[in-house]
């Protein structure tokens, strides 16, 4: 019954994360849950998302959404932020961990659920000098940072970072996040790996389910709609929050 809740529980954080991003806030409370360590919860989501984020990078690749100029000047930054961030995290005991990602969780849905406005914007065709070089760099740097510290929001804080600050197109953005997501993913997965907080087996199952939420969450994505989801994503968020209050606060 524990392997196929947390399947469950890996499909639709990998429908949620390849739409708008927050699919941690599921998968990240459901591993806590089921009784383990917050630093084996961590490991094991950033484990299961970053081969299941490659489903949804796929689809996006094919349908030439990946704006590949903006991945080529920040990816290495997200690799590199998501490494010292996951190796800052593991500096602090499980009690003080399973504390932070208690109010960590409120953040990451406020950074899920806000708003993503559909105005016009440009292809980045144009993108040169400065903003290339330097801010989205320092941008990249820091989300890739979060994420391997925390990392549920990442991907609406980066589809978020490109669409209003670099005025990227909405469905490019979230083609283009999962990129950075893999990256920052990888680098926060090494840490883990070399620390040994990875439940290798029973994330085969919870593997192979992220992969076929991606899937099913990126083709819906390029259809167009992700209400249902974020409405979704506050329903099951204000449950597993509550939960994670009594257990770690009360």
């Amino acid at each position: 019954m524990e392997i196929g809740l947390l399947t469950a529980a890996a499909f639709v954080a990998g429908f949620i994360d390849s739409i708008a991003g927050g699919g941690a806030l599921i998968l990240v409370p459901a591993v806590l849950f089921a009784g383990y360590a917050p630093q084996l919860a961590l490991g094991t989501e950033k484990y299961v998302s970053t081969v299941g984020t490659v489903a949804a990078l796929w689809n996006f690749a094919r349908s030439k959404k990946v704006i590949w100029k903006l991945v080529g000047a920040g990816v290495v930054f997200a690799l590199v932020g998501a490494y010292v961030g996951a190796k800052v995290i593991l500096l602090f005991d499980a009690d003080t961990i399973g504390k932070l990602i208690t109010f960590l969780i409120p953040v990451g849905l406020l950074l899920t659920l806000l708003p993503k406005r559909n105005k016009h914007a440009e292809t980045l065709a144009e993108l040169h000098g400065l903003t290339l070089w330097l801010w989205v760099p320092l941008l990249c740097f820091g989300i890739g940072f979060y994420d391997g510290f925390f990392g549920p929001g990442t991907g609406s804080m980066l589809i978020l970072g490109f669409h209003l600050l670099l005025r990227v197109g909405l469905v490019e953005s979230s083609a283009t996040a999962k990129v950075f997501n893999l990256a920052s993913n990888v680098g926060a997965l090494v840490a883990f790996v070399i620390s040994g907080h990875i439940l290798w087996l029973i994330g085969i199952p919870m593997l192979l389910a992220n992969i076929a939420g991606n899937w099913v969450g990126s083709k819906a994505t390029l259809r167009g709609g992700a209400k249902v989801v974020r409405a979704t994503l506050v329903a099951s968020l204000s449950v597993l929050f509550a939960s994670l209050i009594l257990r770690y606060v009360v």
